[in-house]
């Protein structure tokens, strides 16, 4: 797939810029899925906030879903295992653009693999992927122990779909586990290759290809030249 990995979404002009040249066309010509899923197994989410990340106005979205695509529908995984695959596998395969919201990122990548989503990856060549925060850190190898809130007690192992970790949401206001200061720590424990990034900040990866997008913050670690922006 083609991958576009957010803190915050689509959050200014430039992430938005990569966004268009990832799908190849124009927004106004593309179907887009919005996956909730990971919402579910963080403590912080609920019903309501589903709901206001579904209405617009979740905090931090800038407008994830309402950034003029032609469809915008609901992909649920924790439904899929209960349905035929014949049936919703088109959906999927329709769709230009899977919009993979955050909350819990082991959570998010237990149902994945339960409803055959993460098999079904390397079948999508031409769909985007654009993550944002949990929605993100699934597709790393590993999200870091802090992150973990769905099952505390176990691994940290993620999907392993690119070879760098993500730590979402840096120096976000008020959020005081955020700072650079504990992504540093964090990126000692995970070792291999990581980012810090912030909610104007993205990853592209395109055929193995990684780039920054970034009109905010972000920061490398656990590579052999560390770079800050």
């Amino acid at each position: 797939m083609r991958l576009l990995l957010t803190s915050g979404g689509v959050t200014n002009a430039s992430i938005r810029g990569m966004l268009v040249e990832m799908l190849g066309k124009p927004i106004e010509d593309c179907k887009a899925l919005f996956i909730p899923t990971a919402q579910w197994g963080h403590p912080m989410c609920s019903p309501q906030t589903v709901w206001l990340t579904l209405a617009g106005h979740g905090p931090g979205r800038q407008g994830l879903l309402d950034l003029g695509w032609r469809s915008v529908g609901v992909l649920e995984l924790t439904a899929l295992p209960s349905i035929a695959k014949s049936r919703w596998l088109s959906w999927v395969l329709e769709a230009d653009v899977l919009l993979v919201d955050g909350g819990e990122a082991i959570y998010l990548a237990h149902w994945m693999r339960q409803s055959g989503l993460a098999d079904l990856l390397p079948s999508l060549p031409d769909t985007v992927w654009v993550g944002v925060s949990a929605g993100s850190m699934v597709m790393t190898p590993r999200i870091g122990a802090q992150f973990l809130d769905w099952n505390p007690s176990g691994g940290d192992e993620a999907l392993g779909v690119v070879e760098f970790s993500i730590f979402p949401h840096l120096d976000y206001p008020g959020w005081f586990a955020n700072t650079s200061e504990s992504a540093r720590r964090w990126a000692m424990d995970i070792r291999g290759p990581a980012y810090a990034i912030d909610d104007q900040t993205a990853i592209s990866v395109v055929d193995g290809s990684v780039k920054i997008i970034s009109e905010g913050r972000w920061q490398q670690f656990n590579s052999e030249i560390e770079q800050k922006r």
